[in-house]
């Protein structure tokens, strides 16, 4: 079953995730609003994941941006198949831009 567009897939250790995947799973979740990045870089000789979501109006205090980043990276890892890191923001930290909004940003190098 194919989930997202094939130019979307992303390749991290070896799993192959869609966005969308990722999406799934912080739209599930109340307290997060649905403005997200995924950031993949180089950590040693792995690659790594970090999901950027920001925090819904009501829930930014720190204590509850903590626990809703471990509500949502356990069920990245449990649903999806990968760990990655997740930093919940206050609301308006995540970038919009005009058009089409850029989801994914790779820093890994060739």
């Amino acid at each position: 079953k194919i989930t997202g567009r094939s130019d979307d897939l992303i390749i991290l250790r070896g799993v192959n995730v869609f966005p969308s995947q990722i999406e799934e799973h912080i739209l599930k979740i109340d307290g997060i609003s649905p403005h997200y990045q995924i950031e993949l870089a180089k950590d040693g000789p792995l690659d790594s994941m970090t999901v950027r979501v920001e925090a819904a109006p009501g829930n930014e205090d720190d204590d509850r941006r903590a626990a809703l980043a471990a509500l949502l990276g356990e069920n990245i890892k449990q649903n999806v198949g990968i760990s990655a890191a997740i930093d919940v923001t206050p609301v308006g930290a995540v970038d919009r831009s005009a058009g089409k909004a850029v989801r994914i940003i790779d820093r890994r190098e060739d």
